[in-house]
């Protein structure tokens, strides 16, 4: 069976527990609308959005004005351009899940899949993701 958990407001749950990433990326900025199918699912992205490689080999995109706030350049380039970037150390809030489930990045956004085990997440107030158990083990921690 596999639960729906919309964008949830993880905040509020007595199980989620806060969580900090500490990553370098590798990101092209898009030229053009599109579509990158993550490992958990479609990701729609805009002109000028961040395409991420994480250091674990997934793939993602990140709306333009969030990845602003979210990063910063670490090899030299400007803002904005091609290049390694490192994720601002700001705390989630994550729940490992006990069964399968859907989460959705937004309320009526796209739909990712997780396995029983795999984190939702809520980055702020309707920015919610997914992340593997092997990839939230491999760059998340406890804050």
């Amino acid at each position: 069976m596999t639960i729906h958990l919309g964008c949830p407001r993880l905040s509020l749950d007595p199980q989620a527990i806060r969580a900090v990433k500490d990553e370098v990326v590798s990101v092209v900025f898009a030229a053009a609308n599109g579509l990158l199918m993550s490992a958990v699912g479609p990701n729609h992205y805009g002109e000028g959005d961040a395409l991420i490689t994480g250091s674990t080999g997934d793939r993602w995109s990140v709306t333009r004005d969030r990845f602003d706030a979210k990063y910063r350049p670490v090899g030299g380039q400007a803002s904005g351009e091609d290049g390694p970037y490192r994720n601002i150390p700001v705390p989630i809030w994550a729940k490992r899940m006990r069964e399968a489930f859907t989460i959705e990045r937004h309320a009526g956004g796209d739909l990712l899949v997780g396995a029983a085990g795999d984190w939702a997440v809520e980055y702020a107030a309707d920015d919610c993701g997914l992340v593997a158990q092997d990839r939230f083990v491999a760059v998340y921690r406890q804050a």
